[in-house]
Order: C-alpha cells, then structure tokens, then sequence
C-alpha cells in the first residue's frame, strides 16, 4: 500500500516511550474501510492460506492475543496492519517500497501463477496481506519480530517490496525486504526518529554487525554473497559504509514527485533550524535523493507531532493544495502525506513508566488525515468498541470509519471555510484521549499488584537491576509480562476506558459532522433568498 511511517526512539520522543506509527493509504482509485479488533488466541488460524498469493503457511501454536485493523471487506484477505500482542510488542506492516533491476534479476519476487491447462497453479510468497496475522502472535519481544519475519521472507520469498516497524517498551527495529526472499534490518537509535515514505530508506548498514553479533543490524544470512555475486554494492570507495538505498532501492524521477518531498516535509518540520530547507540554496529540498534515515529531532517529538506531519499537505510551502503560496502548478507538484485514500493511521505507544498490564496505547484515526483525529485505545482487552470495530461496506454515519470519510469529503471543497471547525475537534478530542489515559493510569494504579505480579517483579528487579537504566517501572521477563497482562480486572477497566472514549468520540464526531454539513449546505450553488432581488 501507499503508506507513509514515522518512527521515534525513547529518547527522542515527549515521554521516553517508543513510537511506531503509519498511515495506511489504499490503491489509487480504492477506498479500504477499516475495522479495530481484537484477535484472541482461539480466533487465530493454525493453518493459514493466502488469499493473493494462495501461499499456504502452517501457525505455531499457542499464539498471544493482539489488535489488528483488517479490512471490513476480506474479499482480498485480512491485511491486520497494525497491533500490539499481549506481550507488549507492536507491529506495523507495511510501508511499500521500491527497488531496481538489478536486484529483481538476482532475486526475483515469488508471485503466485495461475492454473492454466493442465498445469496446477503456483502460489506466490507472504506479503502485507498476510505479515501481521502470521508473524505478531508469535513474537515477544521486537527483535523476535525481526527474526521470524526473516525466516519466514526466507523460506517463503514475497511478492513485493515491504517495510515494516516491531517495537517493545526498549527498542524500535525496521526490516526491509530485498527482492524476492532477502532481508535487512536495523535499530532505530533511542535519540533518534526515522521518516519513511514508499522508497527504500536504511542508507547505512554495518554488514559486519548484521551478521555477527547483531547488536543494531540483522539481516538474511547469505546478504554478504548476494551483494558481492551481483555487484550491488555501489560506493567507490572500501571505506565508504554500505549504503542499502544505493544497492537496492530505486533511482527514478517519480520517486521525486511520490516519495522524496513526503520525508523532506517531515524532517522540515521537526528539524527547522537545523539546515536551510526552502529555496536554490537549501541544503535538503523536496527532490533530494540523500535524506537522511534517522536523524535526531531538535526537541522531543509528541504525539501531535506525528499526527501532524502525518496529516500534510505541504502547509506554509507553495506546494499546499489547500495554500495561497504558489500556483495551481506547483500546488499539484507532489503527492501529500494526508490523503484522499487514507485507510486508517495507527501510533502505537509503549511506555516504560507505566506497569505492563497498561502501559500499550493504541492512537487510531480514520478516513484522510488532514480532516479526522486521532485518540487512544488501550490494546490489553478482550473487545474493542463497536465504533470502531463494526464498520462494514455500507455507507453510515454510524461508526466512525464512514463518519471520518463523509466529513473529509465535505470539508474538502470548502477548506477555509470548515478548517476552524475541524481543527477545533481535533484539540478537543486529543485532549479528551490525554485526560482518559491520565485518568485511567489513575485507575490502574490504584489496584495495585497481585502477589504474583509482586514476586516476579521483584525477581525482576534484581535479575535486571544493571540493565534498567531506563527507568522501566515493571521490568519483567516476557512471559512474565505476558501473564501480567492477562488480569481479567485491569482487562475490564481499560476496556470501559476504551468505550468511554468511543462515546464521547462519537458524539464530537457527530457535531463535527452537523457543523461541516451546514457550512457545506449554506454554501451551494443552487443557494437563493428573497433578499438576492
């Protein structure tokens, strides 16, 4: 899909937590309504079949429970995109990427051929379709994700070029595919946030640490080969480091009109000071190929930070489709990160300060970004509320996918006009999700530990005394997180959290709705009154 994702270290953002959070865009031409939903264990196939590549892949058993937001339509399958499992690890697949000839003659996509004649059809390799249904159950911890989604791109191969993001409370990994059943893979710097729009971003890579001790860099166990054998590597110089966008990423001119002004606008933003962005003399523009990967941000980054550079349309530049700057030329000049197609936009938050059972948020938003809001659900429950989670493929104001989609296409036409009003629910609605979660960590708090929870805390606490110096409150092992997480009491108040925050979601979404409409309404041209004579 035609996605857009920001990642932020622990040490880069507001609260020290890690953050991993994307847009999911669907095809040109498409709209893909969203559903919010929890998967429990008995609900997870053991045995799953691909509905585009017909690839069949036998599950572990024993998997976790975890979130996912997969299509309300599954005439092309569950594609989850995003969840946080019950040991506190999240996932988001995927960002689409590009690639070049050289490395699709070496290693060609595995893609799924038809039956023809008497020949038996051939099913093609995993891709977004299937990622988070048969990887996020089985992981528990970030860099498992890694390892499991290599094994599987190895053993499997994939149709497609892919990114994707795993993240727990201490480490946020990006994966790679490359070509057709290789893989790279490297750590976010805590201090640092990466920008990702559909190209292949990593522009550094320790190949030396990827296939030794792995400390920030994994990758498919024969890359070293594959690079060498097929002359992908392309720096002039042996001291120069490998630079995995040069080797197997795209150099093409519409990555200059679809990709490189997406990253350039985000750095932009949470780095003004520190390079020239605008103008001849810019050290970076919109069309610059060597943007960074990871760069460190000039203060902390929030969560409305990346609501906001994640809902862009190039404000205060001449590239606004909704600006005065510029012209009707360069107003049209490059593809914004808040779009029409915008499927759904999920920020998964694991904070480290909070205890396990409810330190996961997930933040969602629906429809195209520049018009919805965003607000967080607490992943740990048993249901999701019905807002959220029953959307279908007839039109109605009644949950909050179509809601967001009817009051972006009405705000469209009318930006000025309706912009103060959309912008005034977006405040009041982030600011309601910031007082829910306080209120409910509040809630959280009061109940204190289980004798179990206290036991292994305390083993905890000792076993890791000299690696927790990032101050997590509740260090545990994962499967003693796993168990903290399956309170049945903490489950209930994070789901009545969850629902409350539906409730009032929908009633401000409503208003919203009302207000856009009348705006919308007074303004049509067929509009006349006695006065007009």
């Amino acid at each position: 899909m035609a996605c857009t994702t920001i990642l932020v270290g622990k040490d880069a953002s507001y609260d020290g937590s890690t953050i991993i959070a994307r847009n999911e865009d669907s095809a040109n031409g498409e709209f893909c309504p969203k559903r919010f939903i929890v998967v429990k264990p008995d609900e997870q196939p053991r045995h799953y079949k691909s509905v585009l590549s017909h690839v069949e892949v036998d599950l572990p058993g024993e998997p976790l429970q975890y979130t996912a937001v997969p299509n309300a339509d599954l005439k092309e399958g569950i594609w989850g995109e995003a969840g946080v499992n019950e040991a506190n690890v999240a996932m988001s697949a995927t960002e689409t990427l590009t690639t070049n000839e050289r490395v699709l003659g070496a290693d060609p996509f595995v893609e799924y051929t038809p039956a023809k004649g008497d020949e038996p059809e051939v099913p093609g390799g995993i891709g977004e379709e299937d990622f988070l249904t048969i990887v996020l159950p089985y992981v528990k911890t970030a860099r498992e994700g890694v390892q499991r989604l290599g094994a599987l791109l190895e053993e499997f191969g994939t149709y497609e070029m892919n990114g994707v993001a795993f993240s727990d409370s201490n480490e946020i990994w990006w994966l790679e595919t490359v070509g057709g059943h290789h893989w790279i893979a490297k750590r976010v710097p805590d201090e640092a946030y990466v920008t990702m729009p559909n190209q292949l971003g990593i522009d550094e890579f320790d190949l030396e640490d990827a296939l030794g001790d792995q400390e920030a860099h994994m990758c498919s166990e024969d890359l070293a080969e594959f690079i060498e054998t097929n002359h992908l590597d392309l720096a002039v110089e042996n001291t120069t480091p490998f630079n995995p966008r040069d080797a197997f990423g795209s150099h093409s001119d519409s990555d200059h009109v679809y990709n490189t002004p997406r990253a350039w606008y985000m750095q932009r933003f949470l780095n003004p000071y520190d390079e020239v962005w605008d103008g001849p003399d810019a050290d970076h523009k919109p069309t610059s190929d060597d943007i960074p990967w990871a760069r460190q941000p000039e203060r902390k980054v929030t969560i409305e930070d990346i609501k906001y550079v994640l809902s862009s349309h190039y404000q205060g530049t001449p590239f606004d489709p909704y600006g005065q700057l510029g012209d009707e030329r360069t107003r049209h000049m490059y593809r914004t990160i808040g779009i029409n197609r915008q499927s759904q936009l999920a920020v998964m938050q694991i904070r480290p300060y909070r205890p396990q059972a409810s330190r996961a948020i997930q933040w969602m938003a629906y429809g195209s970004n520049p018009f919805n809001t965003l607000v967080p659900f607490f992943p740990n429950v048993d249901t999701t509320p019905a807002y959220l989670e029953d959307t279908t493929t007839r039109v109605t104001s009644e949950n909050f996918y179509w809601a967001n989609r009817i009051i972006a296409a009405l705000c469209d036409g009318a930006f000025r006009s309706t912009s103060n009003a959309v912008e005034r629910y977006q405040e009041k609605t982030g600011a309601m999700g910031h007082r829910l979660v306080a209120a409910t960590d509040e809630q959280i708090a009061r109940l204190g530990l289980t004798a179990a929870e206290e036991a292994a805390q305390s083993a905890a606490e000792e076993e890791f005394e000299a690696d927790n110096v990032d101050g997590d409150v509740q260090p545990m092992t994962p499967d003693e997180t796993i168990a903290a997480l399956r309170n049945p009491e903490v489950r209930e108040i994070l789901a009545a959290a969850n629902q409350t925050m539906a409730d009032q979601l929908k009633e401000e979404t409503e208003k919203l709705l009302d207000s856009v409409l009348y705006t919308r309404s007074m303004e049509m041209k067929n509009g006349f009154h006695m006065s007009d004579f």
